[in-house]
This record gives structure tokens, C-alpha cells and sequence, in this order.
């Protein structure tokens, strides 16, 4: 936690119980919420990034940009959060790159976005030279590691270089983007990342990594099928109920990750009610809620699917406009932000559904309030990092 003569006070730490009811906190708040912690790299695997025109490696516990004019963008877009990191360039002089956030997806043929890029160029490291005040000198340690920590509530932003300020400012606008790494090899070197850390401010945990709490079986015992192990929430694939929040939702934003083994299938419940009904008004003969489809599109089985069955679609609604699920045995994320009776679904980054009442009548038939939920579809399936915050605009 910072000082308490910082501009923000932070408590990093993750609320294990979910809430029925969820509210932003106010945007001028200086004192914001305790929020959701999620490992962004955490020195093994890639993902949690989608990385274009450039290569990028994990060498000895690092990311390294290695080649290239790119960009590597988190998978998700973050309003209020706390991000901490450390960087190093491997080239002693004339080096350059950037941490970008609250940033939009590059437009056109560039290959950055336009805002906000914290700088890590030689002279300028720390600097955004968009934001009035956003300057220091004198803090960063050239060739040796450097930490940073950047904290973003409403407008306003700070940012800790090696434990000490550098800088507060007012003025951050849009209010919510994504979080990026500049590679631009070629004239500013390689770069290396590690121990990338975002705490999601006002997003609360649904799983603590140790035991079922805030879960139970729809209809049977919850742990005929499911458990905590090694923090992971599991279906063990013995037949069994799906399992049921004890909170009903309205409107959320719903952020998890997911692992499926070869031909896996399973599904991610939303504003259902206590029996779990999700295929529509026909087929449930009373009130539904929706289904997101899990599913490892590559199996063969697979080949003759209806559109809407593929992984992330909104399930005998509408099909996911990309295939991006990962192979079997691979962690994929998804984010479900349900506002009203409109759906937007992101896979791996990618926005897959965005789907209006307006556009597809059906949705409005569907409960705007009810339970969240997992399938169990007799499959072995994984989950980590469940969360849920405000929904977004």
C-alpha cells in the first residue's frame, strides 16, 4: 500500500466474496475500491497477450520484445486498476520503446496506438508526453532492471518509478483502454519484461482458489464434480450438477480463464434462473437465461456444428464472428460484459460478439437478472481468474 500522502491508497488485495450488487466507484473518488489481481505474465506463457507484426519470446523468466515494429495488447480493456512491472533494455544507448494504457486497438497501418504511451526511450523513461505535468527525471536506473507502478482511477493517473513519485496528473481520457508494450526493435533494441502484475479496481473474485464458497450445486451436492485444486476451479467430468453462484446478477462484466482438453465442451451460464434454464423460452417452457459456448472448435467431431455452437458464441443465438479458441490443453480468456438485454462477448482478445436487442429481438425475451453458472457437460474443464465488475458502457 502506498503512503498515506500518495494520491491514491490502494489495497491489492482480492475480495474473495461476490456481491449481488455491483457499483462503480465514483470517478473522482481518490480513494478507489479493492479490486482483483491477475498475473499478466507471470514468466512462462504468452497468454494473456495478442502480439502483431513482431516477435516476442519468454527467455529465462522474461519477456523479451525481439524483433520487429509491433505491439503486444492485453486481452482485456481496464478502467480503474493498479499495474506494476519491471523493464530493462538490453541496448546501453539510444534504446526506445513504451508502455502504453487506456489505450485504443492501432488504426490504419500504424503500428501503435495514439495514446497514452508511457515512455521508456533513452532520456525520456517515464514520460507521456501527452499529459501535461507527466515528466520526471533522474529516477530510472539505466541498464538495470526498473519498476514501475502506474495508478489509473477515474481521470487521474500516477506513476511510481523504483519506489519513488514521478508524477501526478489529471485530465486521463477515455476512462478505460487496453494495456501495450511498443516493440520497435529495429531503432530502440530489445527490450525485457517480467513480473507484470494489473489489479482490476472494483472487480470482486467468485473463486479463492481454495474451495467452492460462493458455489453450489444446482441440484446435487457441488463436489460430486467440482473442486479446488492447485488453485484452479475444476469439473472433474463425473456426471454431476452444473454449478450455481449464490448471487444473482443484473448487469456485470464477467472476466475468467479457461482450459479445455482435446474435443472438451462446456459452457458458461449467464442471468439464469435456479434451474439453470438457458436455451430460450421454447425449449425451457419458462423463464432463460444464456449460454456462452466452450467448445475446441479444432476437433474433428466438430466439423458439421451449427455457427452457433462454435466456442464463445451466444448458444442457438448468435455465432462468434472470429475462431480464435486456443488448442486443447491451452489457456484461453474470455470476458462477458452483459448490459441490459445487450451481450458483448471477447475470446483472446478479440471481440467475437456484440450483440444488441435491436439487432437480434430474441435477447430481449431472455432475464436481465439471475444466476451465473457453469456447465458441467460430463468434460474435464478448467478455470482460474473468475471475476466479475461493474458492466461496461
Amino acid at each position: 500500500m502506498q503512503s498515506p500522502n500518495g494520491l491514491f491508497a490502494i489495497a491489492l488485495v482480492a475480495v474473495a466474496t461476490s456481491v449481488p450488487i455491483l457499483r462503480a466507484a465514483p470517478p473522482e473518488s481518490t480513494k478507489p475500491a479493492a479490486g482483483f489481481t491477475t498475473a499478466l505474465f507471470d514468466g512462462g506463457s504468452l497468454d494473456q497477450w495478442r502480439i502483431a507484426d513482431c516477435e516476442v519470446t519468454v527467455e529465462d523468466g522474461s519477456l523479451v520484445l525481439k524483433k520487429g515494429n509491433g505491439y503486444v495488447q492485453s486481452h482485456h480493456r481496464y478502467r480503474d486498476f493498479v499495474l506494476e512491472l519491471d523493464w530493462k533494455s538490453r541496448q546501453k544507448e539510444n534504446y526506445d520503446s513504451g508502455i502504453y494504457f487506456r489505450a485504443d486497438v492501432p488504426k490504419g497501418k500504424r503500428p501503435w496506438p495514439t495514446r497514452y504511451q508511457i515512455n521508456l526511450k533513452q532520456g525520456d523513461e517515464g514520460n507521456v508526453k501527452v499529459l501535461p505535468g507527466a515528466a520526471s527525471t533522474g529516477l530510472v536506473k539505466p541498464g538495470e532492471w526498473n519498476h514501475f507502478k502506474l495508478t489509473a482511477v477515474g481521470s487521474r493517473a500516477e506513476l511510481e518509478i523504483n519506489g519513488k513519485p514521478a508524477w501526478k496528473v489529471d485530465g486521463v481520457e477515455p476512462r478505460t483502454g487496453y494495456i501495450g508494450l511498443q516493440a520497435e526493435v529495429p531503432l530502440g533494441g530489445q527490450f525485457e519484461f517480467r513480473d507484470i502484475r494489473v489489479t482490476e479496481l472494483g472487480y470482486t473474485s467468485l473463486f479463492d482458489g481454495k474451495d467452492l464458497a460462493g458455489w453450489e450445486g444446482a441440484s446435487e451436492a457441488a463436489d460430486k464434480c467440482w473442486k479446488a485444486e492447485y488453485g484452479l476451479l475444476v469439473c472433474t467430468g463425473e456426471r454431476g450438477p452444473w454449478l450455481r453462484s449464490a448471487d444473482q446478477y443484473g448487469d456485470f462484466n464477467l472476466r475468467l480463464a479457461y482450459k479445455l482438453k482435446p474435443g472438451g465442451n462446456s459452457g458458461v451460464y449467464l442471468r439464469v434462473p435456479k434451474g439453470g434454464a438457458h436455451r430460450g423460452l421454447e425449449l425451457s417452457g419458462g423463464p432463460s437465461g444464456i449460454e456462452v459456448q466452450l467448445l475446441d472448435d479444432a476437433d474433428k467431431r466438430y466439423a458439421s456444428i451449427e455457427p452457433y455452437q462454435s466456442a464463445a458464441s451466444l448458444y442457438a443465438l448468435a455465432a462468434a464472428k472470429e475462431h480464435v479458441a486456443r488448442p486443447a490443453g491451452e489457456w484461453n480468456t474470455l470476458e462477458i460484459n452483459c448490459r441490459g438485454p445487450n451481450y458483448r462477448v471477447t475470446h483472446n482478445g478479440a471481440v467475437v460478439i456484440d450483440a444488441t436487442a435491436k439487432e437480434l429481438p430474441e435477447l430481449a425475451r431472455r432475464e436481465l437478472r439471475g444466476y451465473l453458472g457453469l456447465q458441467n457437460h460430463s468434460e474435464h474443464v478448467w478455470f482460474r481468474n473468475l471475476r466479475v465488475g461493474p458492466a461496461e458502457e
